[in-house]
């Protein structure tokens, strides 16, 4: 299936620990690009798309009527495959919600959305330079089902400097109450040339250990599992029927197609990144020029040992059968000493026909999935 991502970079305020393609709100920059957008989607290929996940940045920095506008012109643009109900999915904070814009959404096509929390401890919120409050989120969540919308998504961190197991377990019991359909638990990274690589170089004991971060992760799997979510990637728990099909899309390494600034595409093995200068991209689009991306092209065994970082991430893992048909590659044969490797030390697991981290891989997954990862 196709899976498409809008970029919309504008955000009321910038968190320290981000490093996407964002800048702070202003109405001129945020409608001068929401004209350079549609200009990218003019000169972009219509096709049947499955997903439509509008991400940012905050996109509900853009008011209702111009979000809802957008999301119609991408839903003409992409129209539903046939016979497939369309997952659509909006990012939000919750303090920039206003009366009547989850009706607005539903009424647009949105069937879910996804919410920017990180914490329910007042001060991990700050640390993180977030502006919301718990009783905010609380409101967002209960005006969303009151509009109607399908499916609600929270995200949350772990590993915030200053947070403990038991205020991490607060914030998952304040998650659950709130009786969602999914949940993303994310843990903490510090990215460089951010503000919070600053301060980790500063003081780099203000930073959770790695001991202590697999203890927060390890809460969250238990405490979220035992709420009847179904973990089906590492940092994903959903309800039954609400995973997230545009992400599943990625990690299953289906084709998609990124719009606006710092956003990236993939078709056939094919993949490009737009530029990430705000300026470069808008020029590029006003001038009726080629916009500025860098492209490769994955072949052979290294497109399928990135397929196979990507679904190790999943409850699943890789079909060993699958990357034959549709790679030309023996897992079990290319990889036979990684994979070797990997089981002896209880980090890897052979189900069948389907390979897969181990518990114990889960914590340890990067290092594991990056064993499949060539660069010939």
């Amino acid at each position: 299936m196709l899976g498409v991502y809008v970029h919309l970079p504008f955000c009321p305020y910038l968190c320290p620990y981000c490093d996407f393609a964002k800048w702070p709100h202003r109405a001129s920059a945020a409608a001068r690009y929401l004209t350079a957008l549609q200009g990218e989607l003019a000169a972009t290929p219509p096709a049947p798309a499955a997903t439509l996940f509008i991400g940012g940045g905050t996109p509900n920095a853009y008011d209702a009527t111009a979000l809802t506008g957008l999301i119609a012109r991408l839903l003409e643009h992409f129209p539903s495959p046939v016979a497939q109900p369309r997952e659509v999915s909006v990012e939000l904070n919750p303090e920039l919600v206003m009366p009547g814009d989850f009706e607005r959404y539903r009424l647009a096509g949105v069937t879910r959305i996804s919410i920017g929390v990180q914490s329910f401890e007042p001060d991990e919120v700050a640390v993180l330079g977030r502006r919301h409050s718990a009783a905010q989120v609380r409101a967002a969540v209960q005006a969303a089902r009151a509009a109607g919308i399908g499916s609600i998504s929270l995200d949350v961190i772990f590993a915030i400097p200053g947070q403990t197991r038991a205020s991490w377990r607060r914030t998952l019991d304040a998650a659950l109450a709130l009786d969602v359909d999914h949940i993303s638990t994310y843990g903490l990274t510090i990215e460089p040339q951010t503000p919070f690589a600053e301060w980790a170089a500063r003081e780099p004991g203000a930073f959770a250990s790695d001991a202590h971060e697999a203890d927060l992760y390890g809460d969250a799997m238990a405490v979220l599992r035992a709420a009847g979510y179904e973990q089906y990637e590492l940092s994903n728990f959903a309800r039954p029927g609400h995973r997230c099909r545009h992400n599943e899309n990625y990690w299953a390494n289906g084709d998609y197609v990124g719009l606006g600034v710092g956003a990236a595409s993939y078709r056939d093995g094919a993949r490009w990144v737009t530029t990430r200068s705000l300026e470069a991209y808008l020029a590029a689009v006003e001038a009726g020029a080629a916009i500025p991306r860098e492209t490769e092209r994955l072949l052979g065994a290294r497109r399928a040992g990135e397929a196979a970082m990507l679904a190790l991430r999943t409850a699943q893992g890789a079909s060993v059968v699958e990357f034959k048909e549709r790679y030309g590659v023996d897992l079990l044969d290319r990889y036979a000493g990684e994979i070797a490797d990997l089981r002896a030390t209880g980090l890897l697991e052979l189900t069948g026909e389907h390979l897969r981290l181990t518990e114990r891989g889960r914590f340890l997954a990067n290092d594991v999935c990056g064993a499949f990862l060539t660069f010939d």
